[in-house]
Order: C-alpha cells, then structure tokens, then sequence
C-alpha cells in the first residue's frame, strides 16, 4: 500500500502547511472520514469548522466538497470558531459529528483537522484507526478530481449565539458583574475573540480585550498560553490594575491565566482551585478527572471531600468520555483543558476563563492566597514541572528499553507505585512523583515530576533526566522545562 503521512495523534492529525497538509492530503483525509461516518450512518450530517489560521477557509471549502461528493450532508460553519463551540453546536444539532480545521496552539506553520464524533468528544483511538485505514487505502487508489462548487451552496450555521447561551446557563456572571471585577482578555488572534469578549460585554462585565484581530502569524510566537507568550496581556492587567487575566489559545480549547500581579498561574493549580470551589459553590461532591501527567492536587481536593480522583492516558478524549457518563465534577488536563459537570465533553479554554473569573469574584481573593488556602486544607502543597527532553533515536531507544524493567528503587529513592498507565509513572514514600512519557512522533521524552516544593521537584527532574542519559554514555540531550510548556510540534 502507498504510505500516507496522515496520522492521528491525541488531538487529530497536524502537519506543517505545504508541506505534508496540503490539499491532496486534505481531500484524502475528509474522504477517509467521509466513508467512515456513511458506515455508520444512511444519511450522515458533518459540521465543517475552523479556526483563524493560514487558508483555513479555503481547506474548509475544500472539505465541504469533499464531503458532498460521498453523500455527507455539510453544515458549515460562517466563521471561525472555538472547538468548544462545534463540540456543543454537534450536540445541539445532533449530527454526526465535525471536522474542525485546526492547528490548536501550535506554531502559524502548522494546520490541522480535528474529527468529532456524534456525542461531540474527539474522536477516540478506534475510530481514528479506522480513519487512517481508509486513507491507506484510498491512497493505494488514483485521485479523482472534484468538481468546484461555490461556498453559498453549502447550508451555513452560526454556532456563537446558542452556544454562548449555554455558558450563561455555567457560570454565574452576577456574581462577576456585582465584584465590578476588572479583567483583561487576550485571545492571541485566534478563535476566542468574538466569544470571550462578547460574553462578558453581553453580560455588562467590564473588560478590555487585547490581540481580538486575525494574524496568521500570531505575532510570530504562535497561539499557546504559554507565560512567554502573554507578556501582553501580562503588561495591560498590570496597566489596567485588573484582578485577573483570561487567555485561550488558537481554537480557544486551552486556557491561561494570570493573577493581579500579572503573575502567570499554572493549569495544574487552575484545575485544582476549580475543583474545589464548584464542589463548594454548586454541591457537586462527585469525584474529579486528570489525566496521568496532571496534579495530584485534584486527589488532595477529592480526599478533602471524601471522593476519589479517576485517572486518564494522556488526552481529553478519555476525560470526555466521563463528561458524558455524568461521573465527575471536573475533568482536567496539565496543558491547560478542562470541562466540567453538564458542559461538552470536550477541553473549553473560555469556560475556563470565565469560572475563573466568578470564583476571584465570590471569594475576592488574588489566586496565589487561594491556593495557599488550599495547600492548607488538602494537607500538603503540589508543585508540578514538566521537562522536555530532545533525544537522539539511539538514546530514545535504550531509554524504552529500560523503561520495561522492575522499579522498588528509583536514584536511592523507594517506589511504592509503579504506574503504567501511559509511560512509566512512579511514586515515592513521600507522595512526590514522577512520568516518563515517550512521543510517538519524534524522539522526545516529557519528564513529569511532581513534589512538596519547587525545588524539590526540579530536582527529581534532574535525577530522571541523568538516569535517561544514562542509557546511553555521552550522551547529550536539549531540554525545556515549565509547569506545562508543550513542545511546540506535538498534539499532546
């Protein structure tokens, strides 16, 4: 069979523009999809979404026409728009599912398409399998051309209004309004702005919006939350003297947060002060959701409240697939997503932001006393980090090799769980941890450590880092570290 470069990681397939996403790829792609979705369905409706990068509209058309050609009836979207938005517009819409053109947070060179499935969760491994065994098979066939047809002929919806409605029916923006809470919102070009500024300007909430117009470059350092990358929104909050600062991403799925002093506040510590304060404000004593790699923070929260914690592999979709069965009160990844109780089964980076704001507005405290209040109650205090290690395939190999083996002791420190849920995850005496995750794209391993300080778990860092190195003598590795810093090529 003819290889393909089309592969579906956590988050969807994402390839740089010209060079393996192109539109011979795309069509291949969306007919892939198109046949999967007919198996499933006599009459098969799809969403086509995207977001606000680089030819966005035109892949989108170019899907549309795909899509027709198989008999798939297409609902296309008339502008940009959020993931969260398509995930709840396929709910209200009951479709089949959509096809959302998106890069997330990566870099403006890259594009993406995202498939949804009909309970609007991304899609889940044995579906994408199946996705990517029909594209091995169309791309053993000739290409057939398709006849161009005008955007007007496809039925266009907006998903803004209903699903903006929905946030109103989650958060309690009286609450915001009455604190006359001052807030700055910045939407790094993407596909937040229109939604995250309208609802607060809806609402009659103060706030000034920064970075709302379309750059295709995203200011050339790409549509992550990153800290680096909200040094503006850093500069007005402190200008403006606002209490906090709401970020999303490109496809505003991921959030970032800063407090009144223009600090950034880590997604590991956002999810764990959300937890609480919807288990305190809505009565939801049900358990929370991370994934492996996220803060044992969530397990302090639920331990407080006398429920547990259900843990994920790495990606929302297995978070999502709780959202829908009403298990949990919050579900939550450490790269910034979460859902909640009722809500898409899906990451919502403006949902996010705005229970963030109702909650510095009921509580009137900055976020960084919050979370020492909640250190306080949980009984210990949770400082995540996460290391990207850049390997070459030699030490990467060894490394796995390694990995397989039987762990009591790790670097003169005793293991009381071995966790191989996705990667080798160990945790100690002390309640400190550490993840050692592989990428399935590039030789890239992510070092997840977790502890009672910084430093300490800068320093289980270290140790894992020289124990990967190990494997391989002399070996040299390049490294980034942050509390949740994507590098910036990967899904997840």
């Amino acid at each position: 069979m003819t290889a393909h470069p089309i592969r579906f990681g956590t988050s969807g397939w994402r390839a740089i523009i010209a060079d393996e996403f192109t539109f011979a790829n795309v069509r291949l792609a969306v007919a892939a999809i198109a046949e999967h979705v007919c198996s499933r369905s006599q009459k098969p409706t799809l969403i086509v979404g995207h977001d606000t990068r680089f030819f966005s509209e035109e892949f989108a058309r170019t899907a549309a026409e795909v899509l027709r050609v198989h008999g798939v009836h297409v609902l296309l979207c008339d502008a940009a728009a959020p993931t969260p938005a398509i995930a709840h517009a396929i709910l209200r819409l009951k479709t089949d599912g959509a096809i959302n053109f998106t890069a997330s947070h990566n870099p403006a060179e890259y594009h993406g398409i995202k498939f949804s499935g009909p309970d609007g969760a991304p899609a889940l491994p044995e579906v994408t399998r199946d996705i990517e065994e029909r594209v091995a098979r169309l791309a053993a066939k000739p290409a057939t051309a398709l006849r161009s047809n005008a955007a007007s002929d496809f039925q266009r919806i907006s998903p803004r209004d209903a699903y903006l409605a929905r946030l109103a029916e989650l958060v309690n923006f009286d609450a915001v309004r009455q604190a006359k809470l001052k807030i700055v919102c910045d939407t790094l070009h993407g596909c937040g702005a229109g939604y995250l500024d309208r609802f607060l300007a809806t609402h009659g909430i103060s706030a000034v919006s920064i970075r709302t117009d379309r750059d295709v470059l995203f200011d050339g350092t790409g549509p992550d939350v990153l800290e680096a990358n909200l040094a503006p929104l850093r500069e007005a909050v402190l200008d403006r003297g606002a209490q906090v600062g709401l970020a999303t991403d490109g496809d505003a799925d991921r959030f970032g947060i800063l407090d009144a002093d223009g600090s950034w506040f880590a997604p590991n510590h956002v999810l764990g002060l959300l937890y609480d304060y919807l288990v305190e404000t809505r009565g939801w004593r049900l358990p929370g959701a991370r994934s492996v790699a996220t803060t044992h923070l969530l397990d302090g929260v639920a331990r407080h409240y006398g429920v547990t914690v259900y843990q994920t592999p790495v990606g929302f979709k297995y978070i999502g697939e709780l959202i829908k069965l009403d298990k949990i009160a919050l579900g939550g990844e450490e790269s910034a997503g979460l859902s909640i109780r009722g809500h898409v089964p899906e990451k919502d980076g403006i949902l996010a932001g705005l229970l963030v704001a109702e909650m510095v507005a009921i509580r009137r405290t900055p976020l960084l006393e919050q979370l020492k209040n909640l250190f306080s109650r949980a009984g210990a205090e949770y400082w995540p980090l996460r290391t990207n290690l850049h390997l070459s395939e030699e030490v990467k190999a060894r490394a796995v090799e390694r990995l397989q083996g039987d762990f009591s002791v790790f670097r003169g420190r005793h293991v009381t769980q071995t966790d191989r849920t996705d990667g080798l995850k160990l945790i100690f005496e002390d309640g400190s941890w550490l993840l050692l995750r592989f990428s399935g794209t590039e030789p890239v391993v992510r070092v997840y450590t977790e502890a009672g300080s910084r430093e300490a778990a800068a320093r289980l860092a270290e140790e894992a880092t020289a124990w990967i190195l190990e494997a391989t003598p002399g070996a040299r590795s390049s490294a980034v570290s942050g509390s949740h810093t994507p590098t910036a090529r990967q899904n997840q």
